[in-house]
């Protein structure tokens, strides 16, 4: 209809999602995977979200030592970069902001799993690959699912259009930001090797 041809249409109340491969992710992971073993050979770990599994304390990842430090370093630079993105993108100005970061490590062996939860208390959560758990370099690996927010989009309003889940394969030096209220899970792992991975949550203070 020429009446509605310079009507706007644009899309509201997205969800951002800020996903980078580290370069030096391999380097890391060497240290990491070492390290994040050696760690749960000498630790029970704690249950949270994680079905079977092992789950590290949450902290800033001193049993990692130097590698961690950097990772601790991507992950705040990962931060600055989304937040700046975020507000560019809807014509905010952004000043200097103070942020507070834990992270833990899961290290995921057959059949074990996460149920889908939230991070209630964080502002940006994150996830980032040591080991996809997989000796077959063409294999998949398991995903992290990730939810709509909004789980009754995918019901309601064309459905054929709406996906519910979006699932993202486990990469070697693979860094994911989202918010916190995104829903995620982590389903049964298959691979042949424990599958590695180091959550984490960036809280801005004060919150939120």
């Amino acid at each position: 209809m020429l009446e509605l041809e310079k009507a706007r249409f644009a899309g509201f109340f997205e969800t951002p999602l800020l996903e980078h491969r580290w370069s030096d992710g391999p380097e890391l992971n060497i240290v990491l995977r070492a390290s994040i073993l050696d760690h749960a050979r000498r630790h029970p770990g704690t249950e949270n979200t994680n079905v079977g599994g092992w789950h590290s304390d949450v902290g800033t990842l001193e049993f990692c030592g130097e590698a961690g430090r950097r990772l601790l370093k991507h992950m705040g630079e990962m931060t600055k970069e989304a937040t700046q993105r975020l507000f560019t993108k809807y014509g905010q100005p952004i000043e200097p902001m103070n942020w507070s970061l834990t992270a833990w490590a899961n290290v995921n062996n057959n059949g074990d799993f996460n149920n889908s939860h939230t991070h209630p208390g964080a502002t940006w959560s994150g996830v980032y690959y040591v080991d996809s758990g997989e000796s077959d370099a063409g294999a998949k690996g398991t995903a992290l699912h990730i939810a709509d927010p909004l789980p009754s989009r995918s019901s309601s309003f064309f459905p054929t259009l709406s996906n519910s889940t979006l699932l993202i394969r486990p990469e070697l030096g693979l860094m994911l930001l989202f918010p916190s209220y995104v829903p995620h899970a982590v389903p049964p792992h298959r691979g042949d090797r424990p599958r590695i991975s180091i959550a984490f949550n960036v809280r801005k203070d004060p919150f939120p």
